[in-house]
């Protein structure tokens, strides 16, 4: 509640790696009935807070882009969020990130220079803004990485991020990965459960994946996993009402195994399920559809 005995004012501030989504995020935005504002330069951020307060029944949804292409725009949206009185505001930073490669094919395909590449060749300046975005992105509440996106998908995890009913819940996203295609650069906690009994080597459950009964109850049968289990779930039981009072708006928990099919799958459901009971939770299988692939 704020001073005025209303609901605090939404603000996210949307922001990240060029070619990464800013776009398609500020239209999911306003389809949310957000009011919004693209490349808002963060030195004006003042003078907009200011604006917001003093017309808080207008503006009780905010979403602004900011393209912090200079060190000076950095400098000032710090100082912004640092030292403004936001006791009457709910302030998130929503940071889209994406692999490197992924950026340039983008680029690429769009023919499109990036604005911090002074030689034109897109990596150098992608290099450049990651260095120049490193701060801003570890103080972000919710980082997505859009590698594996499509514009759809991501208009998908906005809208069930944001959407009005879940506006003021800390999410649980639990999501299983395969460690062959690589860490998942959004997530908070990782846990490898590689040690577990692998059901890949059975060649019934080979094709099969964690979703599957035979599979998971194969994963969940063995000592080794209950116990695994028994001490993370009573690790999250301590560390998810800490992460929840500092202010983040959600948690990922990436579970990966070898080919992220089988036992990381198995894992992540289970703990979606477990938590549920307690926290708004989203279960996502990040490399279930590979296992055709070599």
């Amino acid at each position: 509640m704020n001073a005025n005995g209303g609901h605090d004012i939404q603000l996210v501030i949307i922001t990240g790696m060029s070619g990464a989504g800013k776009t398609v995020a500020i239209q999911s935005f306003e389809d949310l009935g957000f009011f919004c504002v693209d490349n808002l330069p963060p030195s004006l951020l003042p003078k907009f807070l200011e604006l917001m307060k003093e017309s808080s029944s207008k503006m009780s949804k905010v979403a602004l882009v900011m393209d912090l292409r200079g060190r000076e725009f950095f400098d000032s949206l710090i100082e912004a969020l640092d030292e403004r009185e936001t006791s009457w505001i709910t302030p998130r930073i929503l940071f889209l990130d994406a692999k490197d490669s992924v950026l340039v094919s983008r680029y690429k395909e769009t023919r499109r220079s990036h604005p911090l590449a002074t030689t034109g060749l897109p990596l150098e300046g992608i290099q450049t803004e990651r260095e120049l975005l490193e701060e801003l992105k570890g103080r972000s509440q919710i980082i997505y990485d859009t590698s594996d996106m499509k514009p759809k998908d991501l208009r998908e995890k906005i809208v069930q991020h944001f959407a009005a009913d879940h506006g003021h819940t800390f999410t649980v996203n639990v999501m299983s990965f395969g460690f062959k295609y690589g860490l998942p650069i959004d997530a908070d906690l990782v846990f490898d459960v590689r040690f577990l009994p692998n059901p890949y080597y059975i060649d019934s459950m080979r094709p099969l994946t964690g979703k599957d009964q035979e599979v998971s109850s194969y994963v969940m049968k063995w000592n080794e996993t209950q116990k695994f289990l028994e001490k993370l779930t009573e690790l999250l039981r301590f560390m998810l009402p800490s992460y929840k009072r500092e202010g983040k708006s959600q948690l990922v928990i990436a579970i990966g195994c070898t080919g992220g099919q089988h036992r990381s799958v198995t894992l992540a459901e289970y703990l979606a399920d477990y938590f549920k009971k307690d926290y708004y939770t989203h279960v996502t299988h990040r490399d279930i559809e590979k296992k055709s692939r070599k």
